[in-house]
């Protein structure tokens, strides 16, 4: 799977507000399938399967059987490599616009400290 074709699952999977707050309930460690199911009683059993499925071709989600259970744990590795490719450099570009904006505002607005009364 190409580089493209990794962003566009992980940016799929993490378009669904449902699939954000299964990845919310990894944060604290992994879960089985049922207690994820409990814990999103909005959604039936099937349908958060389906998001799992979609969280686990995005790497996001590592699934691992104990008997007849299934402990779905959190991968975040994949959000870190977003963060390194996209939020990290444009963040660090919005800082940088934002700083040369106030520096520019700054330059422009006469001096306030100089006393105007003489």
């Amino acid at each position: 799977m190409s580089i493209e074709d990794q962003d566009d699952a992980l940016f799929k999977a993490l378009g669904h507000r449902a699939r954000r707050q299964l990845l919310d309930l990894l944060k604290a460690g992994p879960k089985t399938t049922g207690a994820l199911c409990e814990a999103l009683p909005q959604l039936d059993r099937c349908t958060v399967m389906q998001h799992l499925r979609v969280l686990e071709a995005a790497g996001l989600v590592v699934v691992e059987r104990r008997g007849r259970e299934r402990w779905n744990h959190l991968d975040a590795l994949p959000i870190h490599a977003l963060h390194e490719r996209w939020i990290g450099p444009y963040a660090a570009y919005a800082v940088n616009m934002l700083g040369a904006l106030k520096q520019a505002a700054e330059k422009t607005q006469p001096d306030r400290t100089k006393d105007h009364s003489t």
